[in-house]
């Protein structure tokens, strides 16, 4: 069935693409609708977005800057002819749209990071806890303790990350070791100044009294993936799709429970708020821009053309 609905939604979306668009734009949402549904899937089944995927998008699109139409916002040929200036001020929309993009999200990598990098455990009495390979329906290793469960991946996203336990006993390879303090990293595991290879050993387990586990409060799949819809789009839609893939990743935690109590994959919000964007967000963020402008003049505005903010858009970049 998930065969069948990926078929015939990119099915709908190339159709969308011709039908609403100039040919050469419609080719370059081609090449952008396919990104975004490839992405889109793996991210939802395996919390992973292909840079390489996101990085040959965010060419095409500056290429499509250069050549033809740098926002693809030209879903009307009669309101927007101007949008299609393609030249070095094409190219220059498409790059400050994938720079907004792509920066904007990497500053909540890292500063997430800082303020939420490490999740701190503290038990009253002594926790078991031990690797364990698979857990689920993920067959890579995890980190069990008590009823909670963190895989590889989740724990050990850099390569600088550490899982710090502090215990009161640990076996390795069922043979115990001295020391009140365990160190994991991706490939080892330190005690003191002694160290093991993970891939040698057939058990590692003890008990915990206090646990420091690395944690991201975002992979950098996600800046990739909202750069480049930036260099599609521009900056404009950076700002409306960061808002509402928010949105919808909110409604989706309460309406299915989502994310609850384990990692939210981004990506395909991110892709949901690129598509509510060329679907018609485009005009609710014209409609805004005027009303601040010039104070709000009703729905009627929805329609009036992206040509004078686009220019004015340039001016302020």
């Amino acid at each position: 069935m998930r065969y069948l609905f990926v078929e015939f939604l990119t099915a709908v979306l190339f159709f969308f693409a011709w039908w609403s668009l100039p040919i050469a734009s419609a080719l370059l949402a081609i090449v952008f609708f396919t990104i975004l549904v490839t992405v889109t899937f793996i991210d939802a089944e395996h919390q992973l977005i292909p840079i390489w995927w996101t990085s040959v998008g965010s060419l095409v699109g500056l290429l499509g800057g250069l050549l033809f139409s740098p926002l693809l916002l030209d879903l009307s040929e009669e309101t927007l002819p101007a949008a299609r200036t393609g030249g070095w001020a094409g190219l220059r929309a498409s790059g400050v749209g994938w720079l907004v993009g792509f920066g904007g999200l990497t500053m909540v990598v890292f500063l997430g990071k800082l303020a939420f990098g490490r999740l701190r455990l503290e038990f009253d009495k002594a926790e078991d806890w031990k690797l364990q390979e698979g857990h689920q329906d993920d067959p890579q290793l995890h980190f069990i303790i008590g009823k909670r469960a963190f895989s590889w991946d989740e724990l050990f996203y850099r390569d600088s990350d550490r899982l710090h336990i502090v215990g009161q006993g640990f076996l390795i390879d069922g043979k115990r070791q001295s020391g009140k303090e365990l160190e994991i990293r991706r490939n080892e595991v330190r005690v003191g100044e002694k160290s093991w290879g993970i891939e040698g050993l057939t058990s590692l387990e003890g008990s915990a009294i206090k646990v420091e586990v690395p944690r991201e409060a975002m992979g950098m799949g996600d800046p990739h993936l909202l750069g480049m819809i930036g260099a599609f789009l521009g900056w404009p839609a950076v700002v409306f799709v960061v808002f509402s893939s928010c949105l919808f990743a909110i409604l989706a935690a309460l309406v299915a429970r989502i994310g609850f109590g384990r990692p939210l994959p981004y990506g395909p919000f991110l892709a949901l708020g690129a598509l509510s964007w060329m679907t018609g967000g485009w005009k609710l963020w014209n409609w805004y821009y005027e009303a601040i402008q010039g104070g709000f003049q009703g729905p009627e505005n929805l329609d009036y053309g992206l040509n004078a903010y686009f220019q004015n858009s340039l001016l302020l970049i």
